[in-house]
């Protein structure tokens, strides 16, 4: 088997994740006081401040109490459904950066990253990548690189240096390890360590045949999976509808200024979550973890669906310009919950259109800092009669007017009657027609509707909308021209 992750990208190479503190971290990260998480009221996992005072997994709850004393102590109830929502939120940033991934246990994250080093530029950019996203969401990791899952996830519990070094043969890393890493055959393990094999190295070099005799075929196919001499297959991770993700700075954030790189850092999670995916969105939802456990919920929305992590940041920096923390924020989250199919755009290269900022996103600027009911759109409906075929805050929907119809884009609230005087329109002095009539007839089946539209003038040049109601005989005022 070649050395995989160094000079091939095509080469299959594996990274563990193993969450070993899971439990706790999706529960609290708080450093400054001691946290423990129990189960069964056994110790499950506590925090560094509480493993300095000497609390160890497998203690009791009343131990803990002995040890911490009458200082500040947390004890927590372990939280699967927790630790599974985390695991997922993990999945949702890993398929940012290889599609080929899956969990494994209840804390561990494989991700087949052999096919997209050059994407990374190389293996050691890529491991780069994968810190800053698992301390930036405050996870800390057990890392491995391995050439099979099963391999990875063993190498995982091995020293770093061996761990994170694919350059060594596979059975030279492994050799150091406990036969007790391979719990799903306690039977098995037990007894080969009353025969005097205590290490995977004992066992990987004992004759095949004589081990599949001595320990059965599924520990031998077990281990076969490890090195690679048999498939070992699993369904890789589907992308839900949803966009779930967080930030946690590790201290109290005060200033609005802060929140930004963590903002950017969560775009950039989602915005390539979304290329990915062939998806877009067209609101999304900030989240405020308060250093007192409040949460605050920030919406920011678009007229159209994208996937810009620019025109998202901008949108998000007024949002976060007109905010007022009272109180210290401790964790950042992100999530987006409506997501659309996403469309390619159209875009003309050498048209100077293309360089023109997008009427829809000075909307979008517009709505975010003055409010999303602050700013309606004007649309059309294709109806004959003129106060019917414009609607405040609807969309385009067809043609208010026939081809070559000159009207005034603003009518007034309702048509105001003109005076005749010697056969002349009066509105603010006399009116002369100019241009007409337009025939509009409509609304038969219900009240009808009969009129002749003319375009007048009056003595300061100002153009008006004027109609004569063919049924009652009256003269109305209906628009201003701008």
């Amino acid at each position: 088997m070649g050395r995989p992750g160094i000079a091939g990208a095509a080469m299959s190479l594996w990274l563990c994740l193993r969450f070993e503190r899971l439990p706790l971290e999706c529960l609290s990260r708080c450093e400054d006081t001691p946290v423990v998480v129990l189960a069964a009221q056994r110790v499950l996992c506590a925090n560094d401040c509480a493993a300095a005072l000497g609390v160890r997994p497998g203690m009791g709850s009343a131990t803990v109490r002995a040890l911490v004393g009458d200082g500040p102590l947390q004890l927590l109830q372990r939280d699967t459904a927790a630790e599974q929502r985390s695991l997922q939120q993990l999945c949702c940033w890993g398929y940012g950066i290889t599609p080929n991934l899956h969990t494994w246990r209840e804390d561990c994250l494989l991700l087949e990253i052999g096919g997209c080093l050059g994407l990374f530029n190389g293996l050691e950019a890529l491991l780069r990548e994968v810190a800053s996203g698992t301390d930036g969401r405050g996870y800390r990791a057990c890392r491995a690189l391995g050439p099979t899952p099963k391999a990875a996830w063993l190498l995982s519990f091995a020293a770093p240096e061996t761990a994170m070094d694919p350059a060594r043969p596979l059975q030279e890393r492994l050799a150091p390890l406990p036969l007790d890493r391979l719990d799903e055959f306690p039977g098995t393990v037990d007894s080969l360590r009353r025969a005097g094999l205590h290490t995977l190295g004992d066992i990987l070099a004992l004759p095949p045949p004589a081990l599949g005799r001595r320990c059965g075929r599924d520990f031998s196919d077990y281990l076969q999976q490890v090195l690679g001499q048999r498939e070992d297959l699993r369904a890789d991770y589907r992308p839900p509808l949803t966009f779930c993700d967080e930030y946690w700075f590790g201290y109290e954030v005060k200033t609005n200024g802060e929140l930004l790189p963590a903002v950017q850092r969560l775009l950039q999670s989602l915005c390539r979550f979304l290329r990915n995916t062939q998806l877009r969105c067209t609101r999304i939802t900030w989240r405020l973890v308060g250093i007192d456990g409040s949460v605050r919920d920030v919406d920011v929305g678009s007229a159209s669906s994208h996937s810009d992590r620019e025109s998202w940041y901008q949108l998000s920096r007024i949002r976060f310009e007109q905010l007022s923390l009272t109180g210290g924020v401790e964790g950042l989250g992100l999530e987006c919950r409506q997501l659309l199919p996403g469309e390619l755009d159209n875009i003309d290269l050498f048209s100077p259109r293309s360089q023109r900022e997008p009427l829809a996103a000075l909307l979008d600027r517009l709505r975010n800092r003055l409010g999303l009911q602050a700013v309606q759109g004007i649309g059309c409906r294709d109806e004959h009669l003129p106060e019917l075929a414009v609607a405040i805050g609807g969309e385009c929907t067809g043609q208010a007017a026939p081809p070559g119809a000159q009207r005034p884009f603003w009518l007034l609230p309702e048509p105001r009657g003109l005076r005749l005087r010697d056969g002349r329109l009066h509105w603010r002095g006399a009116l002369q027609l100019l241009y007409g009539p337009e025939r509009i007839e409509d609304n038969w089946w219900r009240e009808a509707v009969s009129r002749d539209y003319y375009i007048a003038t009056g003595r300061g040049g100002q153009h008006y909308w004027v109609f004569r109601d063919r049924l009652a005989g009256q003269w109305y005022l209906h628009g201003i021209f701008a």
